[in-house]
């Protein structure tokens, strides 16, 4: 879970994190089916590759505290994983969850559009594997437009980028989107505290631009992309997309 740099780090961690660690532990988010989904990306992917192809290499932009991805990257054969966080508070857990894995492992406090801006002029040069997980809505639509353009220029040939996020409906305004996530939420999440349905709303409301499914379609593939939904979830806002360069 990344925090976008306008998010005030102490609120996130010490305020909010409980929270967001009771929505994904009753699943209100469908935080299950997105795992069984973002193997089944994996693993496909992996397994279309070349006998001959080194192993691949994965970048995990928003990696969060790592408890749901963990046991996947702990049976992948992947030759490198980095975990980026602005958060610099969950890589300690990112890398407990993990534990011993058969290949290097780097944990980099910092922001995912920098990191997509910068990642050539800091040597990693292309990567194989993109991943990210409820962070890019943080970004306002030009950020998400310009973290696109870079991140074509991050992805090795053949590349697979896994978007797993929320998504505004086609046409619907982010007012919209607010008020029907808002409602769902005061309607629905009676497992939270009142407190914690709060925090939530209250998060949503000052820090979510979840990007219409249309709008960032044509932006991908504008940038270079070839977009495909994967999974989508209930409510009309979370989802799946797999990008491979175009």
């Amino acid at each position: 879970m990344e925090q976008n740099s306008r998010m005030p780090n102490m609120d996130l961690f010490s305020q909010q994190w409980g929270s967001y660690r009771a929505v994904v532990a009753h699943d209100l988010m469908e935080h299950q089916a997105v795992a069984t989904a973002t193997a089944t990306a994996l693993e496909t992917w992996l397994a279309s590759r070349p006998e001959e192809a080194e192993a691949a290499a994965m970048v995990d932009l928003g990696c969060g505290d790592l408890a749901l991805l963990a046991p996947l990257l702990r049976r992948l054969p992947l030759g490198a994983y980095t975990g980026l966080d602005l958060t610099a508070q969950v890589l300690p857990l990112a890398q407990q969850a993990l534990g011993e894995v058969p290949y290097p492992c780097r944990w980099i406090e910092g922001d995912l559009l920098a990191w997509a801006s910068q990642a050539a002029g800091n040597g990693d040069g292309q990567v194989d594997i993109l991943h990210s997980a409820f962070a890019i809505h943080h970004l306002s639509d030009s950020e998400k437009h310009t973290l696109l353009e870079n991140l074509r220029s991050r992805i090795a040939p053949g590349g697979l980028f896994i978007w797993v996020d929320v998504f505004r409906d086609h046409g619907e305004s982010r007012e919209a989107y607010v008020q029907r996530y808002q409602q769902r939420i005061a309607a629905g999440w009676m497992q939270l505290t009142p407190q914690q349905r709060e925090h939530v709303s209250q998060h949503l409301k000052g820090y979510d631009h979840p990007a219409e499914r249309t709008a960032i379609e044509a932006a991908a593939e504008a940038a270079g992309w070839h977009w495909r939904w994967a999974w989508s979830g209930a409510h009309r806002a979370e989802a799946m997309a797999v990008l491979t360069p175009a």
